[in-house]
């Protein structure tokens, strides 16, 4: 059921990013991007997507860091759910296989910055071994309001450990 994401799965992907966008709890961005834009955004590898019959229930991907070859293994996590799946386990079996391609791609640390509102989201890093760094305050503004994120990190146990 889990898959590598391709182009034609491209209006799927947009729709479920849209779904997430609406929340107001998942994004600072208030639009969703053109297929170009969100594929040159993320990692050609590590973009997965949870299928059934097809039709495409979530997606997980992974944005480099920096261009700095420095943080070559480190990589920013963005998993979304469409709204009629949710609670169904599907961002766990997601969140599982991203981190198992993020280290097979030479990944060390994969994180996160997550809404304090977003309770499920957060359950959902806490399970897969991602740690509380801390919080930004008044980090950026959402529709005019001052909006705080928690950052969430994983070290792989695996890549990067010299």
């Amino acid at each position: 059921m889990i898959r590598f994401i391709k182009d034609e799965n491209a209006a799927q992907v947009l729709e479920i990013y849209g779904f997430g966008l609406q929340t107001r709890h998942a994004t600072f961005e208030t639009r969703v991007p053109e297929w170009k834009e969100w594929n040159e955004k993320f990692h050609t590898h590590s973009r997965l997507g949870y299928f059934e019959n097809d039709q495409l229930h979530g997606w997980a991907a992974i944005t480099p860091f920096s261009k700095r070859e420095v943080y070559r293994g480190v990589a920013e996590v963005s998993i979304y759910i469409h709204p009629k799946h949710s609670g169904k386990g599907i961002g766990s079996a997601l969140m599982a296989a991203l981190i198992s391609s993020s280290e097979e791609n030479g990944i060390w640390t994969l994180f996160s910055s997550v809404f304090p509102e977003n309770e499920a989201t957060i359950r959902l890093h806490q399970k897969h071994g991602f740690r509380l760094l801390g919080r930004r305050e008044k980090i950026a503004k959402l529709d005019g309001i001052w909006r705080d994120t928690l950052i969430f990190e994983r070290r792989s146990k695996l890549t990067g450990i010299d």
